[in-house]
């Protein structure tokens, strides 16, 4: 009688697949969180930190990026290993009522973070066809929510659409990248740390500051938690190594762009007398007038796409975030309601667009620690993550990192909220 062979494993069948059609199954879920580090939040302030101190903040952008890579690289791991997102590993291991409150902040968090993308894409529909702000605001919460109706089909759909706005906002920086002179000698320069006064602390600041959004460390540990299940140690470790490879190529092509959009902005604006350039609208006509209409076409292409992508994974991380902190699940529609409305109250009121980005980023930093302590304690402990547990090294560089953006965050706030 011939002994039943066990059914493959999932890994083992997409293993199977070949060696590069089986091995792209495995990379996905970096490119959607990767989406947040290019959000329309970060296309004012790199813009600004060009125009305003040339290439002298390069190595902000580049120290921002290594960062997100050990924070969502912790996210994932953390879904890898429990098979859990970190709302719901927050509710299971501390008390109700901290639990409660950090999801209260969550919300806000999320209404924060709709606000931005919503503005930033209505602003692009504005800069591109003339559309009214508020109609904008209303299109760009549509094609959210049929980005996330894609969900229904699989996870792969919505990470491919996806993909395919983040590569529309790449193409469109490095098209304009490579039509510029840019001063090598400069740009180098701008890697080696330092500041020019306070006002080069304040913005530095806040692109570091800005870079690390709470929503999108829920959400990496909910798109890899059930993803791909893993049966054995060796395929947990098998995950968590293409997890690594995911994150490094996602965060790293984030941060290219944004460094490509601080280095088109020192190219082209700082010492030029171009106005308003701290605004995105300001940063369109700034194109057109130094450059071209196509340059500031790509550039409000690149707004447009960012705004939908992004707004499409900021409510995806809401309903990560209700589900894990309460266990509710509300229609995905209500919930596309609920954190759209703010945005719509914002465009319909005529309040100015930029002031509703930086106050929307000053709520954002409001939640960083709600989301970065609970995740270093969580990954640091071998009960939980078992043969994944952080090195010890690992937690040192984490736990500084957390110390570092919430100081930060604490200052971009207070100067945010004194004035001085």
């Amino acid at each position: 009688m011939t002994a039943t062979q066990p059914a493959p494993s999932t890994i083992e069948e997409l293993r199977a697949r070949g060696r590069v059609r089986g091995r792209l199954a495995f990379f996905g879920p970096a490119i959607v969180a990767a989406i947040a580090y290019v959000d329309p939040g970060n296309f004012a302030t790199n813009f600004s930190a060009g125009a305003e101190f040339g290439y002298l903040l390069l190595w902000v952008i580049v120290a921002a990026n290594l960062l997100a890579m050990l924070i969502q690289t912790l996210s994932a791991k953390l879904g890898l290993a429990t098979g859990r997102n970190l709302p719901e590993m927050c509710r299971e291991r501390f008390p109700r009522p901290v639990t409660r409150v950090m999801w209260v902040q969550a919300e806000l968090v999320a209404i924060a973070t709709d606000l931005a993308e919503v503005i930033g894409g209505a602003i692009a529909l504005h800069l591109l066809f003339g559309i009214p702000l508020l109609t904008g605001g209303v299109i760009t919460g549509i094609v959210a929510f049929a980005l996330l109706g894609l969900q229904g089909r699989g996870y792969r759909p919505f990470e491919l659409a996806i993909a395919g706005l983040f590569g529309v906002i790449l193409l469109g920086f490095l098209s304009t990248v490579l039509r510029i002179g840019v001063d090598p000698s400069a740009a180098a320069a701008g890697l080696v740390p330092r500041f020019e006064g306070t006002d080069s602390l304040l913005l530095a600041t806040g692109i570091l500051g800005a870079t690390v959004m709470p929503h999108v460390i829920y959400l990496h540990s909910a798109l890899t938690n059930t993803r791909v299940p893993a049966t054995t140690v060796s395929e947990r470790r098998f995950l968590l190594r293409y997890q690594q490879i995911d994150v490094l190529i996602g965060m790293g092509l984030a941060g290219l762009v944004n460094a490509s959009m601080l280095v088109i902005s020192a190219a082209l604006f700082f010492g030029s007398g171009v106005p308003d350039t701290d605004t995105l609208e300001g940063v369109y006509a700034g194109l057109a007038r130094v450059l071209d209409q196509p340059a500031a076409f790509a550039f409000a292409l690149a707004l447009l796409a960012s705004g939908f992508a992004s707004s499409g994974v900021g409510t995806y991380a809401g309903q990560v975030v209700m589900q894990g902190f309460i266990r509710r699940r509300i229609p995905l529609l209500l919930r596309r309601l609920l954190t759209l409305a703010p945005a719509l109250v914002v465009l319909g009121i005529g309040v100015d667009p930029t002031e509703a980005l930086v106050l929307s980023q000053v709520v954002l930093s409001f939640g960083i620690p709600f989301a970065l302590v609970p995740l270093v304690l969580l990954t640091r402990n071998r009960d939980i993550m078992a043969e994944l547990v952080n090195r010890r090294l690992t937690t040192t560089v984490a736990g500084l990192a957390a110390a570092v953006i919430i100081l930060l965050n604490g200052f971009l706030i207070w100067r945010t909220i004194s004035g001085v």
